[in-house]
């Protein structure tokens, strides 16, 4: 492959990735293969074979057709063909500042900037000069100051996460490959029947693991309202990628199971659904009644499979902190982690002086912010590495 042309097909991969395209480092190893079976002077073979290895979801075909028209220009001379000649003299430089992942900053991105006018005979070089990622400023951004732009971005963006719970060791045992945890004598038997009863071979068992549950109780009282919407988005998230292994509640005064109507393909449909189901929407907060509720009522349902329990809530609570503290005892004994979710933790200058946190935080296994995208990412990469063992736990007096 020409020099040119690879060094071109580079700037083009990071230009993609700077708007928001996945593209892991091993498919560039991928694209320089299939360019070498197609011909690359055909614009249309080009174009496609570039789509088929870059583009993983069908909302990014659009962004690439606009990212592939601006960058790859035909040459006026011969149309349809691709310009990848190698440098003979020095051409005029266009500088690229991704900043918005929309066709107009792309146009305007590829405007000459020098005052001297082109050689029309010489294919422009491209500089790509990545100034500031969007996607990586709001990562940091927090969910209450987000506008409505940016809300429906991280909507988009929590359509695509990945969730995935740590396993747990289940009573059954599997047939394991090579050595085991266990001799497994009754595939011993069996085996080595069929040659005459002689011992020819050892076969094992392993112990079979299994996923998680994971239970979330979501707080959307007055104090939360900043937050509800972008927590409802990451619910239904959630429910998307643990599909049978997650249930959702949600509370104010009382508790609402939302687990079905989360499973509504469209999240803004499953949103408006859990509105109207929703009796005492933005209303107070009494969490020592309403975890007496779902200890009572639900508990034994769905906390199954060492079930791991996420709370949110900003701890504002109106109600007994005595039957609070004997509810979240009752709750962690029951559960195999207990975390609590925060959004007020996010900044620097919170304290846990609430009456309701200073009474659940002796019997919380994880107290992590819940404010913005990187908090998410964390609590991601947290429920993925929960082990087989359970958190060490102090035996706290609830009297």
């Amino acid at each position: 492959m020409e020099g040119a042309l690879f060094h071109n097909l580079i700037l083009f991969l990071r230009l993609l990735r700077s708007l928001g395209f996945d593209i892991p480092a091993g498919r560039t190893g991928d694209l320089l293969q299939a360019l070498d079976l197609v011909r690359i002077g055909d614009r249309t073979d080009f174009y496609l074979t570039l789509r088929a290895l870059l583009v993983n979801r069908k909302e990014e075909l659009a962004l690439f057709d606009q990212a592939f028209a601006a960058f790859w220009q035909p040459d006026s001379r011969r149309k349809g063909r691709l310009v990848h000649r190698a440098p003979t003299k020095t051409r005029p430089v266009q500088r690229l500042e991704i900043i918005t992942p929309s066709l107009t900053a792309l146009q305007q991105a590829f405007q000459p900037q020098d005052e001297q006018a082109p050689d029309p005979d010489i294919p422009p070089l491209i500089e790509a000069t990545l100034t500031y990622s969007s996607r990586e400023l709001l990562r940091h951004k927090d969910f209450a100051g987000l506008d409505a732009a940016e809300m429906e971005t991280i909507r988009r963006f929590l359509s695509t996460f990945t969730w995935e719970l740590g396993e747990r060791n289940s009573r059954r045992f599997q047939a394991g490959a090579g050595a085991g945890d266990r001799l497994d004598l009754r595939h011993v038997l069996r085996h080595n029947f069929r040659y005459g009863g002689e011992l020819l071979e050892w076969r094992y068992k392993n112990v079979r693991t299994l996923p998680r549950s994971l239970v979330v109780l979501a707080d959307i009282s007055g104090s939360m309202e900043r937050y509800t919407r972008l927590l409802l988005y990451f619910l239904h998230s959630l429910n998307a990628g643990l599909e049978q292994n997650m249930e959702a509640f949600v509370f104010s005064t009382r508790l609402t199971r939302i687990t079905h109507l989360l499973k509504v393909k469209s999240v803004d449909a499953a949103l408006s659904q859990v509105t109207r189901a929703v009796p005492d929407w933005s209303g107070g907060t009494r969490i020592g009644e309403v975890l007496k509720t779902f200890n009572y009522a639900w508990s034994r349902r769905v906390l199954r499979h060492s079930a791991v329990v996420i709370l949110i809530s900003d701890g504002w609570d109106r109600g007994d902190s005595a039957l609070l503290r004997r509810e979240m005892a009752r709750l962690q004994r029951s559960c195999y982690r207990l975390i609590w979710l925060n959004p007020l933790l996010g900044s620097d200058e919170y304290e846990p002086l609430t009456r309701g946190m200073h009474t659940v935080l002796p019997f919380i296994d994880d107290f992590l912010p819940v404010h913005n995208l990187a908090s998410l990412e964390d609590l991601a990469q947290r429920l993925q590495r929960i082990g087989q063992d359970r958190p060490s736990r102090r035996q706290i007096s609830i009297y």
